[in-house]
């Protein structure tokens, strides 16, 4: 429904005709066209009430009623019984204008000379914001509607809405946190990565991202050098970016990251130990001891974004980075992103407490605190059992998925290399030699399938392009064959093109296909 005509716009029309000399009923009839003519009054819903718009403008209720039933008499309004005045549906409306017209500036500002920093330029991952309508979605970090628990999350929602609740979480919190909630991720959420900490020890965020940019903000200072995995997640690259940091790429094999060849003058590393971001890979537990013993050795933080935390609780799983730490030198990320749903922004830290407070004062300055009442929701969606039920069902789901994206693949794209784990909601996929990925994801695009090109992922200026990355958390799974056997004959058209053409796959050559991973 469109949302009524605010007092400060009828009282700016009704001003247009204040030197007209024409009576108030006329007035007002010229006010409501004026509001029609210029999309500001739609169809639904009903103007202002006859008493309601006769106090606001200082006249007569029968003032407007008169004006009210002209209008009516002229085919322009309708009234119903019980529900008011409603423009008529056969009269002809249009929508607002998105924005009034600019003023005329002089003498503006040269912006280019005046922006500080210009984090519109880096390169970052894109998705379409219209994904929904494609055929076949493979695109990660998105969820399946299907998939989000709506009655659990209403149920949640209604109950904090309470008046007992509301009384919790209604107040300015300052730099705080439901406590709830931090209870909640103290008790269920953190054990489950081997992680025991107090209350002080943990912070709500607005997602992974914001904890990954309060973390270096706080800790990464201009020139400080810092090692990534390349490829590895372009979002922290550009975060360090933006503190002026010296990035080092962190070249990585088919198991992750390789600790021992972390340059000696890094002062700190960002991984992504349990599922590499974009590979997939899995750092082995000697390695995960390795790191956490460099760290000590050599004084230098780990930042550890565990986001796809939530899907390494089965057994044998392996700790995280954090549970092995005995110095405090690891810094957690969590995220409940791929799994509940990605719009609602959960995050936390687990940080040393010093690390905690000055987290909170850094937040406090940007936005104060997460919406406390999404907070009280989310407490009770885990001390209830929904947040259990729901993993279990996505756990079981993806790795259906991930069965029939293999399978496709293995019919469809023989020529693709990639990792045969069925774990996680993405797939990271080497191509044969001479793969344009840009090129893959472009006409797949047109194609109505959506893919990831690998290329943004490294830090190199002229990045490889053999790679692409498949996502399963948004595309149903009867759709996945099909959607790769579509793939598949775009790939085959783009490797028939004539030579100068642009291409996304050339013909397979006779030497050996790439490797899955490739060093930055």
């Amino acid at each position: 429904m469109a949302p009524r005509v605010d007092r400060a716009l009828w009282d700016r029309l009704f001003a247009r005709t204040a030197d007209s000399g024409w009576p108030l009923q006329a007035r007002v009839r010229e006010m409501v066209m004026a509001a029609i003519s210029e999309g500001w009054l739609l169809t639904e819903p009903p103007l202002p009430s006859t008493r309601e718009l006769a106090e606001q403008l200082g006249i007569a209720r029968n003032t407007v009623l008169l004006a009210y039933q002209q209008l009516v008499d002229d085919g322009v309004l309708e009234s119903r019984e019980r529900s008011g005045y409603f423009v008529r549906d056969s009269h002809p409306v249009r929508r607002p204008p998105q924005r009034s017209a600019p003023s005329p500036l002089t003498n503006e500002p040269a912006w280019e000379n005046r922006l500080a920093i210009r984090p519109s330029r880096q390169r970052n991952i894109t998705k379409p914001q219209d994904w929904l309508s494609y055929s076949y979605p493979f695109v990660y970090g998105q969820l399946d509607p299907s998939l989000f628990p709506t009655n659990d999350w209403r149920d949640c929602v209604r109950q904090a809405l309470s008046v007992l609740e509301i009384r919790g979480w209604a107040s300015d919190l300052i730099d705080g946190d439901d406590p709830e909630l931090v209870e909640q991720i103290r008790t269920r959420l953190l054990p489950r990565r081997g992680i025991w900490a107090t209350t002080d020890e943990i912070m709500v965020t607005l997602g992974a991202q914001q904890a990954l940019y309060l973390l270096a903000e706080l800790l990464v200072a201009p020139d400080m050098v810092v090692g990534i995995e390349d490829p590895g997640y372009p979002d922290m690259r550009n975060i360090l970016a933006l503190r002026r940091a010296q990035v080092r790429p962190l070249a990585i094999d088919e198991a992750g990251i390789v600790p021992d060849a972390i340059p000696a003058d890094c002062r700190a590393v960002f991984v992504t130990p349990d599922r590499q971001c974009p590979t997939g890979a899995s750092l082995p537990l000697e390695r995960r001891r390795r790191l956490v013993e460099l760290a000590e050795t050599r004084d230098f933080l780990i930042f550890e974004d565990d986001y796809g935390s939530n899907f390494a609780t089965t057994e044998g799983a392996l700790p995280s980075l954090k549970s092995l730490d005995r110095s405090g030198r690891v810094l957690y990320v969590g995220s409940l992103s791929k799994t509940l749903a990605p719009g609602l922004r959960f995050g936390y830290i687990a940080a040393a407490p010093g690390i905690i407070r000055e987290a909170r004062a850094l937040r406090r300055l940007m936005m104060r605190h997460a919406p406390a009442n999404n907070q009280r929701a989310l407490a009770l969606f885990l001390a209830l059992g929904h947040f259990d039920r729901l993993l279990r069902r996505i756990t079981a789901t993806f790795a259906e998925r991930m069965e029939v994206l293999h399978e496709a693949l293995a019919r469809h794209l023989p020529e693709f290399t990639h990792d045969h784990g069925i774990t996680g909601s993405s797939l990271w996929l080497g191509g044969p030699e001479g793969l344009d990925g840009q090129a893959l994801a472009r006409h797949a695009r047109d194609a109505g399938i959506l893919i990831e090109s690998g290329d943004v992922f490294f830090m190199s200026a002229v990045p490889p392009q053999q790679n692409i990355r498949l996502g399963i958390a948004a595309i149903a799974t009867e759709r996945i064959e099909p959607g790769i056997g579509a793939l598949a004959q775009v790939a085959r058209r783009l490797a028939l093109r004539p030579p100068g053409e642009t291409t996304g796959v050339r013909r397979p050559s006779t030497a050996a296909p790439s490797p899955r991973l490739v060093p930055g």
